[in-house]
């Protein structure tokens, strides 16, 4: 069975299917893209059904990463089937920790960047929807920083099930 890890940010647009793209690309270059599956939802519906915006794929394309992405929310009912869900900042984690039907569904949740040891107590992704490229730029540098250390911990996860 195949280890489950969902990114969350707002509208699914932005932040999540950059995180999404990137831990794919690193899930891939593990060699453990047939153990894990990587996907990302929105806390919101605002942009169910729409592709990211267009500047999360353009910095995405410019480091050489791919993205099929179409926005969705997240469901309460995805808890029973996730492994680990990847809230991009502290108003997300809460939201989705009020959703989990149980102790165990809300410890699933982490916030990204508390997998960068470099990122000290400034835990969240900041949303870049309102700026510029650059803003985009700083997204897409804050999760290929925690994405080494979440690889880490998911490569742990899936040999202890394994063994």
């Amino acid at each position: 069975m195949a280890y489950r890890v969902c990114f969350v940010c707002t509208g699914n647009i932005c932040r999540s299917p950059i995180a999404e793209s990137v831990f794919r690309a690193r899930v891939e270059e593990a060699g453990l893209d047939a153990l894990v599956e990587v996907d990302s939802a929105g806390t919101g519906d605002w942009h169910e059904g729409e592709k990211a915006d267009p500047r999360a794929q353009y910095v995405l394309e410019g480091h050489g990463y791919a993205l099929d992405h179409t926005a969705r929310r997240f469901e309460a009912s995805w808890f029973s089937r996730l492994d680990v869900i990847v809230a991009l900042d502290l108003g997300h984690l809460k939201a989705l920790r009020s959703l989990a039907p149980s102790a165990q569904d809300a410890a699933k949740v982490r916030l990204l960047r508390s997998y960068d040891p470099a990122a000290g107590d400034d835990l969240d992704v900041p949303d870049p929807y309102y700026g510029g490229r650059e803003g985009f730029e700083e997204c897409l540098e804050m999760v290929e920083a925690a994405s080494t250390g979440l690889l880490a911990a998911v490569r742990e996860d899936v040999e202890g099930q394994v063994a």
